[in-house]
């Protein structure tokens, strides 16, 4: 079916393409300066409730130094979608330098784990895989060689501070990377390597490994451990040993915990902040260890988070709390704030460290029309969820029933994505129609293939619509998002029917925002926008697609004719 784009007209040269895509054919040599433009003001106020976070994974999205493209004798013999492509952090610098985040209104990155993998690949049944993905840690305080050094992640991470970018960290507490000959396991005190998980309850849950050959953390362990040898050994030959040794005893010593695998994994976790100043955890497999674990967690990143941002005055985007998001898998935003257990034992990971958990539901809702959708949402987070969010999303890196893997409807989902009350989680490549069903590919790997910075580049054109205009598209409305907090974290309210029209308010801690959304409008006619009352009359306002302004005059504002959608804010 032909997608026609939301406007009467567009410009379709390759000109236009290469300029939103932010000059990506020439990324940064090795070693390297990139000249930074002039970083934007930090968007104000910053909710976390309204954040419009871009989820990369990092070997997947740009490559600025061939160099480091395989490092530890790594192999390119992986299966199809499944080996290093060689995106690294210097990569992920650059575009923030170009501004290509800036021009997408994103204020969050999130990154999937830049910790060491292991360095030999494994076959889990679907062809030789490598931990490009961050998910197999051999080494949680060291940077992976294949993403860059230390330097380019303390890079990356001011360049998106100046750049008014909170950087959300991906961490892992449920395991390590599986054993290979290259990487062995570790003792029986730190991991169990049987049984699998079953699912019938908490404990079959929690105390099991996912899947074969994927050890599994005694983070609920009360027994204090010795370092593992391959660490131990690991560190020696890297001239560390010591180093690390003495940051441990004095972590101990600090905090009184005990040397139990959990406060280990907290110290190395934390460290990342203590290192580079992240702003929030994304944590990996929630319901897979004992809530204890994350509250711990919670309580010594905080800690952390404060004592970087008094060393470091001025660094960070605006004064803000810690913040961690929960990935508990299949947690539906329709079921309130309590996770259910197979088994049925309820969980309430706000409670347990979290600020917010992802919402795997909206992928099934956004088949819904749109003020079904809206209103459900809006309903939930200013009742049940009242000072809570949840972080929504339409496609992911191990969903693989993303609401649209082929990218049909890519004008749609950036409207039921980033026009929905809550965050929003931008998968890389939504905003540029990337194919999440590579036929070559099995599993979740077909959702993971490089950047299509290509089909960007020469404007392609696919089903009735062209790439450069469905960036375009979510370009505007995630600006709008970042201008307007009231988007996700406002009370909503429909004020017509049709053409489908809504209003968003947000009225708490001092901040006052209103917004007015227009849906479906005939592209080809002026649009007079009945603002229900949300301003007054003799009120400058300004339509975030077009760009257009107006007065408002008898409750009402007129805009020109061009596109099938108008924003509105105050001017």
């Amino acid at each position: 079916m032909k997608q026609t784009p939301p406007a009467l007209t567009m410009t379709k040269t390759l000109a236009l393409a290469l300029a939103l895509a932010g000059a990506t054919l020439a990324p940064a040599q090795a070693g390297g300066a990139v000249k930074a433009p002039p970083a934007r003001a930090a968007a104000k106020p910053f909710l976390w409730e309204n954040a419009t976070v871009y989820f990369l994974l990092t070997d997947r999205f740009n490559n600025a130094n061939p160099a480091n493209d395989l490092a530890y004798g790594r192999k390119a013999d992986a299966a199809p979608q499944r080996g290093y492509m060689g995106g690294d952090l210097a990569g992920i610098t650059a575009k923030i330098r170009d501004g290509y985040f800036d021009r997408l209104g994103v204020n969050v990155i999130w990154l999937t784990p830049p910790v060491e993998q292991i360095h030999a690949g494994t076959d889990e049944g679907t062809g030789l895989s490598y931990g490009f993905h961050g998910y197999w840690a051999r080494d949680w305080s060291s940077v992976d060689a294949n993403l860059g050094t230390e330097q380019d992640m303390r890079d990356f991470v001011a360049s998106a501070h100046a750049h008014g970018i909170r950087v959300l960290l991906d961490v892992v507490m449920n395991q390590t990377g599986p054993v290979t000959g290259q990487d062995p396991v570790w003792p029986a005190d730190w991991v169990r390597t049987e049984p699998q998980c079953s699912y019938k309850d908490v404990a079959t849950t929690v105390e099991c490994t996912l899947v074969k050959n994927l050890p599994d953390v005694r983070t609920e362990s009360e027994t204090p451990v010795a370092l593992p040898p391959a660490l131990v050994e690991k560190w020696r030959a890297e001239g560390r040993y010591q180093r690390e040794v003495a940051e441990l005893d004095a972590f101990f010593a600090r905090t009184g915990y005990p040397r139990t695998p959990r406060y280990h994994l907290i110290k190395w976790h934390t460290d990342w902040i203590r290192k580079y100043g992240v702003d929030g955890f994304r944590a990996d497999t929630v319901k897979h260890v004992e809530p204890a674990s994350w509250k711990a967690l919670k309580t010594v990143a905080s800690a952390t988070y404060e004592e970087w941002k008094r060393a470091n005055p001025g660094k960070v985007p605006a004064a803000q709390a810690f913040f961690m998001t929960a990935e508990a898998y299949g947690y539906n935003i329709a079921g309130g704030p309590l996770f259910t257990y197979d088994g049925g034992e309820q969980v309430n990971y706000f409670d347990n460290g979290f600020d917010s958990m992802i919402n795997f539901g909206l992928k099934y809702d956004a088949r819904q029309d749109y003020e079904t959708l809206f209103s459900k949402y809006s309903g939930l987070l200013q009742g049940a969820f009242k000072g809570r969010s949840v972080l929504n999303y339409l496609s992911s890196h191990d969903d693989e029933q993303p609401f649209d893997a082929a990218r049909s409807k890519p004008f749609e989902s950036a409207n039921k994505l980033l026009l929905a009350p809550g965050a929003a989680q931008i998968y890389y490549g939504d905003e540029t129609a990337r194919r999440l069903d590579v036929a070559d590919a099995l599993g979740d790997a077909r959702l993971r293939s490089y950047m299509n910075w290509d089909e960007l580049a020469r404007n392609a054109a696919r089903d009735g619509y062209r790439i450069a205009d469905v960036q375009r598209h979510w370009a505007k409305l995630g600006l709008f998002r970042q201008a307007h907090v009231a988007v996700g974290a406002g009370v909503h309210q429909q004020l017509q029917a049709q053409p489908y029209v809504f209003k968003r308010t947000y009225e708490q801690n001092g901040i006052s925002d209103k917004v007015v959304v227009a849906l479906d409008l005939p592209a080809g006619e002026a649009h007079v926008i009945d603002l229900g009352g949300v301003f007054a009359d003799g009120q400058r306002v300004r339509d975030g697609y077009s760009g257009a302004r107006a007065v408002v005059r008898h409750g009402k504002a007129r805009f020109p004719a061009g596109y099938s959608i108008v924003l509105v804010g105050r001017d």
